[in-house]
């Protein structure tokens, strides 16, 4: 965007307030049902699958991105607010009805969502309703809930508990933040995942490789020196 307004030089004047919010902004509707269009057809041609990707907002609604994928590509369907849905596998499966006719029942080939009750109910309505199409549970979700499982193991938890502690206590402090980063070549800790557990896991494998680099900061010099150090001295001497 930046480039296309510096090509057309001195001049250049900005859109209205009201070009922007009905006539520019129409038109871009249209060009995204005339790209969403060829899409379609290849729906049509080769089926094509519906995805659900659910999560709960900061006012703990409960909200479901729709997508479709094909072998064209992916594209977002809608986001559904669906608080009033995902208590109850009947009213789950509504939703999930309306979505497959929306897209075509003849164009349907699978319905991925997680492996709730409620939906693992509705998914089964859906293979007795529509008999050439499939429910498959989510397999990102499937392992989130086998590394949620193995961080429960007492071993494994008091592992987790004990990296987590020392995130925070070096994460919370900028300064600690660049002596880390010092001693692991720029290297962080975390490691964010594409699942909460998943992240977990690999914050764990990043800390073992760099367990050397972790010893080494804590008997360094620069520890000694650090405000942080003297302070874990005072709260021993004071314990």
């Amino acid at each position: 965007m930046i480039d296309a307004i510096g090509q057309y030089g001195i001049g250049m004047k900005a859109p209205s307030y009201h070009e922007v919010h009905v006539s520019l902004l129409n038109k871009e509707m249209e060009d995204g049902k005339k790209i969403l269009q060829s899409y379609e057809k290849e729906w049509a041609h080769y089926g094509c699958s519906i995805m659900a990707d659910g999560w709960t907002n900061k006012r703990n609604r409960t909200l479901i991105n729709f997508l479709v994928n094909s072998p064209k590509g992916t594209v977002f369907l809608e986001s559904i607010d669906a608080s009033g849905y995902a208590k109850t596998g009947e009213k789950m499966f509504e939703l999930l009805d309306r979505m497959v006719q929306r897209v075509g029942e003849k164009n349907v080939i699978q319905v991925v969502t997680d492996s709730a009750s409620v939906n693992v109910f509705a998914g089964k309505r859906l293979e007795e309703k529509y008999k050439n199409l499939f429910w498959t549970p989510c397999a990102a979700h499937c392992l989130d809930l086998i590394l949620e499982d193995i961080g429960k193991m007492p071993n494994v938890k008091r592992t987790v508990q004990r990296a987590i502690s020392l995130n925070f206590f070096i994460y919370v402090q900028p300064g600690m933040v660049n002596m880390l980063r010092s001693f692991t070549g720029q290297r962080e800790l975390v490691r964010p995942g594409v699942t909460r557990f998943a992240t977990t896991f690999l914050t764990l494998q990043r800390i073992h490789k760099l367990k050397n680099c972790l010893r080494k900061m804590f008997t360094s010099e620069e520890w000694e020196k650090s405000k942080r150090s003297k302070e874990i001295c005072r709260e021993k001497s004071t314990s």
